[in-house]
């Protein structure tokens, strides 16, 4: 019994503890009033409990600590939350011009149009704002267009700012968490008038410089190995830098769950500190009156850590980069005081920092997959007896990374690389013991150049067996819901159990429920329909009971598009890379920008559209058709008809907009009218012809409710209960147009913004319409402008 008086958790269950309710404030809707938080130091109570022999009560003191721990790591957060919002912009000051100065931040992106960069703005700025992200535009009449804007410089500047807004959708990314962890207070672009003015080539302080010296890193690979494939996976493995990796790579990288390793790994931050720490150990040998002042490997250890450190500044400070650091830095003081803490305590130490540091952290994937790997080895290593053979140890440890991650990786992503341990197997020694190495050397030394070359080539040789792995099949299933993930990490834990456990086959029938989810079926004659939110563009994705599609793609983004952001992991969401059909409406960027990527990675059957065969490019469908009024089809109860173009408008000079393809579709007395960018005559045609056809429950309003479109004689032949617009935040086209809303208000229709509410879920059945919104679904106490 005088045993069970001392127990205690591990120190590392203490920060995870911290780091949980850390995490757990970014999942409230608002934040907590400060009035809350006279209850810590009642709380604080429990330390003053005395200890007991009891087991019974010394588990519940301790479980008081925990939870104290945890309340501290949520007041912690919500008090850093509240200083973050407090330097957002007003509301009142959008849309205004406002004179700013201050520092380029980071590495400013250069793009076909102009530059993108981060400003840190000079102490005493009006509006409270302490950075913002700004894009310029280079002026058309000028070729090459310049890039004036440089990492470290001061400038003086007027920008029209907007407040901090993404795009939102039930599944994926969310920018404007994204923003609130790099305290972005505001977005905004440049105005040409008057002409920024540049105070100072290099701004004072060690941030400034450090920045400064990244861009001359990035500059000199990007000259020297020029227009090479991988010249952008170098430059992110010496400075951090992803912008230049072209999309296709990464789709590459993602298939073959390799993109750990194209940015600043732990790991090559780790072999990095190993390596200069050996080489210091070695010299301070050669020198015998050194080695007796201070010893050899105090030495080593000294400069390992500084070598980690300087590399984890030069990649961008990013999050294994901060983990693996914060581990390194407890290993050093241990070794330095001749102590050698446990693992999982350095890992929960670091853990800790990580979420003082910055408590959005935890937003990012980044935060659970690298902590998660790291946790995962040494669960399959820490306390084992005996050691592996060293191929077999590797084979165990890639296996055990996979499966650990599994469960995470479908919560975030919705989809398993199979080819993941191969990859990672062959991949890993390749890019971190030889690629890195030779990356970092051909950076940072002149006259090695020749090295980043080789980096180069090796990549791409790299790149090609893995573009090969990448069309191996990818595992897809549906956003898991919480029971079932908290199961599938407890048989991820019993399956990884040391050998000769019992029974630890029972792991795998935890990760059923995972594996194989409980599927959303819709009755027959029921469907539903999601507007995807795009910003400026169109993306509806379509479910009957056994049928989905597609209707429009959505924007292109430059470098990437909706179909890649949003379209493909909405479809994985629902659990399939499949589409029955796709319909794209008529040759606008808005609408088809994202085609080519949602037809690269999900099947379907056929493509019904109005663009013209030499506008389609390489698009990689397989049967297509042209849209034409009178087409209709039927799924499982569900009618769909083709309402526009009719067929004599292909031999007429018609504009793109007024060939929308107009669909629509209906059951049990609902309907949903998708009329692409049909403007006034093509509404007029309708309007006249299929008076008796148009009448809908839900439109979603043509041009994303241009002035030209949504005509109130329109809106009275379809008289509809409720009119979706699919349109951009803050759009500069000023969609939707005021005269529309006022039509759609005098109409009585309900109206539905993607700019505002973020996606929108339609479940149509007979008894009714019922809406759900992004916005209402994934609240979050940063949305302030939803």
């Amino acid at each position: 019994m005088a045993r069970l008086a001392r127990f205690e958790f591990p120190f590392w269950f203490y920060c995870a503890a911290f780091a949980a309710g850390s995490g757990w404030l970014q999942t409230q809707e608002r934040l907590p009033d400060a009035a809350w938080l006279w209850i810590l130091p009642l709380a604080a109570g429990v330390l003053l409990l005395p200890r007991a022999r009891r087991q019974g009560y010394e588990l519940a003191r301790q479980g008081g600590v925990l939870l104290l721990v945890g309340a501290l790591g949520f007041a912690y957060t919500a008090w850093r939350a509240e200083q973050r919002l407090a330097e957002r912009l007003p509301a009142a000051a959008e849309g205004a011009d406002v004179g700013l100065a201050g520092r380029v931040s980071g590495l400013p992106q250069d793009t076909p149009w102009g530059q993108v960069f981060d400003f840190d703005l000079a102490a005493g700025q009006a509006l409270g704002l302490r950075r913002v992200r700004l894009s310029w535009y280079a002026p058309r009449d000028v070729e090459p267009a310049p890039r004036p804007f440089r990492a470290g410089q001061e400038w003086q500047l007027t920008a029209r700012l907007k407040q901090p807004h993404g795009q939102l959708n039930f599944t994926g990314f969310d920018y404007e968490a994204w923003l609130l962890q790099h305290a972005i207070g505001a977005t905004g672009y440049v105005r040409a008038q008057p002409a920024p003015q540049l105070l100072a080539s290099q701004g004072a302080g060690f941030l400034a410089a450090l920045d400064a010296t990244r861009e001359r890193v990035r500059k000199r690979i990007l000259a020297v190995l020029g227009e090479a494939p991988y010249a952008g996976v170098v430059a992110a493995l010496v400075v951090g830098d992803q912008q230049a990796i072209p999309p296709w790579q990464w789709r590459d990288f993602n298939r073959t769950g390799v993109t750990h390793l194209m940015s600043i790994s732990g790991l090559h931050v780790t072999l990095l500190a190993g390596l200069a720490a050996a080489l210091a150990a070695w010299g301070w040998r050669r020198v015998p009156a050194l080695a007796l002042r201070w010893p050899a490997h105090k030495v080593a250890v000294v400069v390992g850590f500084a070598s980690a450190l300087a590399y984890s500044l030069l990649a961008g400070f990013q999050i294994p980069a901060q983990r693996t650091l914060f581990m390194l830095a407890a290993v050093a003081a241990g070794l330095l005081l001749a102590r050698r803490p446990p693992a999982f305590s350095l890992l929960g130490m670091s853990l800790l920092v990580v979420c003082l540091f910055d408590p959005w952290a935890t937003l990012a994937a980044g935060f659970w997959l690298s902590f998660g790997a790291v946790a995962a080895l040494l669960w399959v290593s820490e306390g084992r007896v005996g050691r592996l053979a060293a191929l077999k140890g590797w084979v165990l440890a890639q296996a055990a990374v996979t499966l650990a991650l599994a469960p995470a990786l479908l919560m975030l992503f919705q989809q398993v690389s199979l080819v993941s341990p191969l990859a990672n197997a062959l991949a890993i020694p390749l890019v971190s013991w030889v690629i890195t190495p030779l990356a970092l050397a051909g950076g940072l030394v002149p006259g090695l150049s020749a090295s980043l070359q080789w980096a180069q080539q090796l990549m791409a040789w790299q790149g090609g067996l893995l573009h090969v792995l990448a069309d191996w099949p990818v595992l897809v299933r549906p956003q898991p819901h919480a029971p079932a993930l908290v199961a599938a990490l407890a048989g991820v834990l019993w399956l990884l159990l040391p050998r000769g456990m019992p029974a630890r086959w029972l792991g795998a029938l935890l990760l059923m429920p995972l594996l194989w989810p409980e599927e959303e079926r819709l009755p027959q004659g029921h469907f539903a329909a999601t507007v995807l939110d795009v910003g400026q563009g169109t993306a509806v994705l379509v479910r009957t009971a056994h049928h989905r599609l597609l209707y429009d793609s959505g924007p292109s983004y430059g470098e990437s598009d909706a179909g890649e952001r949003v379209v493909l992991p909405a479809l994985r969401a629902a659990g399939a890379l499949h589409l029955d059909g796709l319909v794209l409406s008529h040759n606008d960027s808005d609408h088809t920008g994202g085609a080519a990527s949602v037809l690269r990675d999900a099947d379907a059957g056929w493509l019904l559209t109005s663009v013209p065969v030499q506008a389609q490019g390489a698009w990689p469908a397989p049967r297509r058709l042209a849209c034409v009024r009178g087409q209709h089809w039927r799924w499982d109860g569900v009618d769909f008809a083709v309402l526009n173009p009719p067929s004599q408008a292909y031999r007429e000079a018609r504009s793109d907009n007024a060939m929308s393809c107009v669909v629509k579709i209906s059951s049990g007395g609902q309907a949903l009218l998708l009329t692409g960018d049909a403007e006034q005559r093509a509404e007029g045609e309708m309007a006249a012809q299929l008076p008796a056809r148009l009448a809908s429950s839900v439109l979603l309003a043509g041009h994303h409710g241009s002035a030209t479109s949504t005509t109130p004689a329109f809106l009275a032949a379809v008289r509809p209960a409720r009119v979706i617009f699919s349109a951009g935040y803050r759009n500069r086209y000023g969609h939707p147009h005021w005269r529309v809303v006022g039509d759609v208000r005098r109409a009585g229709a309900a109206m539905h913004r993607t700019d505002r509410d973020g996606a929108l879920r339609l479940d149509f059945a007979p008894a009714g319409v019922a809406v759900a919104s992004a916005a209402e679904r994934r609240r979050r106490y940063w949305q302030l402008g939803r």
